[in-house]
């Protein structure tokens, strides 16, 4: 395997990481009642006198474990609060403790669950982790007939402007956070060079596909030699989520106020044209009255011009391309690659959702394929 090491320390890590877990034995999901059991253990520590209560597995999910319970006070007052674990290996393959800085740096500025505790090693739950308070919402239309949460994902005509509106707020205000001020020590920053941040991320996905690949792609073998033959200058290095979509938000289903952006675990300091790129990827872009609406809420050119009005901002559009076709590549490896190895090795509690999604591998090169040959035309 060609690892590409030139990338941030945290993901060269990751890479270790992800390369050392290949040969640990299959991940036997956790009960609710072993759950509760470790949570008694932790809070008779943390909090003294405190009762868990209510614990339950939170459907879906194919990157953490989670789990609802209550923290029931020695006065009766409950407080809802969510435990996310690590499997084995997963859908992503990221890192627990940069989740939580982001969480933080962020919250000033955005509606986000906030970390109350951190398990980077494993030794209060038996698998990394961190406890968040559990914030109320949805995220799709209650009405929607797509299952899968992101894919297609319906907001529903009665509350699309709303949510619209702040979409764009939020991530408008998301890259104009002063990361310089934040507490990252956690991240790196990619300006030794111009082309420094695009060549990290390529390098990254390039090492993890050569890692989990189940065969060889030509295709594939075509997009990274591309991809690192026209490697983009960076203007403006900001805070991007890297995974912004309908989805990975919960709303109030009576207001359409958004009340927590979710799914940090790919946040880090980039070029804000990769975080439209993947807020304008097709695969969660849905169609409505003939017209593909990404998010379920804008048109690609509309979403573009609103970003620039709002922010300020010129989107230079052969960069844009650039981490379009870097966002197709990037959704294969995770929905191809990672999924099925993680399924096959049987290191996942969502085994049969993880083979499920490795066979929509067809959409992601198929949308690698038109980008490249747009490129080429």
């Amino acid at each position: 395997m060609n690892e590409h090491l030139d990338m941030e320390r945290v993901c060269a890590d990751l890479v270790q990481r992800h390369k050392q877990k290949a040969g640990q034995p299959e991940y036997i999901a956790l009960t609710t009642e072993e759950v509760r059991s470790a949570l008694d253990g932790f809070f008779a520590k943390e909090r003294p006198g405190s009762l868990v209560a209510d614990v339950s597995r939170v459907g879906g999910g194919a990157s953490m474990e989670q789990f609802f319970f209550d923290l029931v006070d020695k006065s009766g007052k409950a407080e809802k609060m969510v435990l996310r674990l690590e499997p084995i290996s997963g859908i992503t393959v990221t890192d627990r403790r940069r989740e939580m800085e982001m969480l933080l740096a962020v919250a000033e500025a955005l509606p986000v669950p906030k970390p109350l505790w951190f398990d980077e090693t494993g030794e209060m739950f038996g698998r990394p982790g961190m406890i968040v308070n559990f914030v109320q919402g949805v995220t799709k239309d209650s009405e929607s007939e797509v299952k899968c949460t992101g894919l297609g994902t319906s907001v529903g005509d009665r509350l699309r402007p709303a949510i619209k509106r702040q979409f764009m707020d939020y991530f408008v205000k998301l890259h104009g956070i002063d990361w310089r001020s934040k507490k990252l020590p956690g991240f790196d920053v990619a300006d030794s060079d111009p082309k420094q941040v695009a060549r990290w991320h390529v390098n990254y996905w390039q090492t993890m596909w050569e890692m989990d690949k189940v065969e060889d792609r030509p295709m594939m073998s075509y997009a990274f030699q591309w991809l690192h033959e026209n490697l983009p200058d960076c203007e403006e290095l900001v805070l991007i989520h890297n995974d912004y979509r309908t989805g990975n938000y919960l709303f109030d289903e009576e207001t359409g106020d958004i009340t927590a952006i979710l799914d940090w675990e790919y946040a880090c300091i980039g070029d804000y044209h990769e975080d439209l790129s993947y807020s304008l990827s097709p695969v969660f872009a849905t169609y409505r009255d003939g017209t593909l609406m990404f998010s379920d809420l804008y048109e690609r050119e509309e979403f573009i011009a609103a970003y620039e009005s709002a922010s300020g901002r010129t989107v230079n559009r052969k960069t844009l391309h650039f981490y379009d076709v870097l966002t197709a590549l990037k959704t294969y490896v995770v929905a191809t690659a990672h999924s099925l190895s993680a399924a096959r090795r049987k290191q996942n509690h969502q085994d049969v959702l993880l083979t499920f999604v490795s066979a929509t591998n067809v959409i992601f090169v198929n949308e690698l394929q038109r980008l490249l040959f747009e490129e080429s035309r």
